[in-house]
């Protein structure tokens, strides 16, 4: 997907079937989130937080970022990675985004509309370890713990993930189908 434009700031894109919360100042930006595997299969996520808004409580969130200006998706996810977890890969070994979604959510003042962008890619290694000492003073508040969590845990849903939909859609992305999720207002 080359050709992500630049992050917008510009309201007008919110979706027309669903009433947009006025409560904080918009910020709209494209992102991607990667499905890490790891040589068994397992997936990585991050135990998240929103430190501000504490009655979200807690959720497995998979790592994942903005898209810099100029930046296509594939280099950007192996930045987020690298820079979140100290996972090195190349961004040739991101595959297709092929999960493209719309999110609202309540982020430090602001409330988001992300253009996401989701994509896989794999690990020579069994649950490699991770180091975090590269992420942003916010992420350490807010990522409490990482796993790597096998898919059959991810699909029973008994956790609440992020995206939302992760449990239901996580096996039809790693089936190579192309997903165009409809819009979730997670917070």
């Amino acid at each position: 997907m080359a050709g992500v434009p630049d992050a917008i700031h510009a309201p007008d894109h919110w979706p027309a079937d669903v009433d947009r919360p006025d409560d904080l100042p918009l910020v709209e930006r494209w992102a991607v989130r990667l499905v890490v595997r790891d040589l068994a299969g397992s997936v990585l996520v991050f135990r998240a937080q929103e430190v501000t808004i504490p009655e979200l409580g807690q959720w497995w969130e998979l790592p994942g970022g903005g898209i810099e200006p100029g930046e296509g998706y594939r280099e950007a996810a192996a930045r987020e990675l690298d820079e979140e977890t100290g996972l090195v890969v190349e961004p040739a070994a991101v595959g297709p985004a092929r999960w493209r979604r719309y999110t609202s959510y309540r982020h430090r003042g602001t409330r988001r509309l992300q253009h996401e962008l989701i994509a896989t890619t794999g690990l020579d290694a069994v649950e490699p370890p991770v180091d975090v000492s590269g992420q942003l003073p916010h992420e350490r508040e807010d990522y409490l713990s990482w796993r790597w969590m096998p898919v059959a845990e991810i699909t029973a849903g008994a956790e609440r993930f992020y995206p939302g939909r992760l449990p239901h859609l996580l096996p039809r992305l790693l089936a190579g189908e192309d997903i165009d999720e409809p819009f979730e207002l997670w917070s």
